[in-house]
């Protein structure tokens, strides 16, 4: 298993060795992102609970595809960024508990400007 710094050394090479550097600034990143994200729910569209699980089995590789295109993308843009991934999510994470404490958001889908 890679670390999140040698994945993301891998796709800086790829990226790197077909000169696309160029075209990755950070809206385009966002925008592929979202796209990748969009190719993911497109898996899902129009789909009832049971069709969704069959789905997750019949298309599996497609799935872990999308996901991992949706992963590449955001590891790139936070590298070009100097964001440490890592650090972004733990203290959002810490955020999120501060506005999602458990007493009130346990089994609740609400925002935590409802709850």
């Amino acid at each position: 298993m890679s670390t999140l710094a040698e994945i993301t050394g891998k796709i800086r090479a790829f990226r790197d060795e077909r000169d696309w550097a160029q075209f990755h600034n950070p809206k385009d990143m966002a925008i592929a992102l979202s796209l990748e994200a969009g190719e993911l729910l497109e898996q899902f569209l129009w789909k009832n609970p049971a069709e969704v699980q069959d789905r997750l089995i019949s298309h599996r590789e497609e799935i872990s595809e999308e996901v991992a295109d949706i992963a590449i993308y955001l590891f790139e843009l936070a590298d070009n960024l100097g964001i440490d991934l890592f650090a972004a999510m733990e203290a959002k994470l810490q955020k999120n508990a501060g506005k999602y404490p458990i007493e009130k958001a346990k089994g609740s889908a609400k925002k935590y400007t409802e709850l």
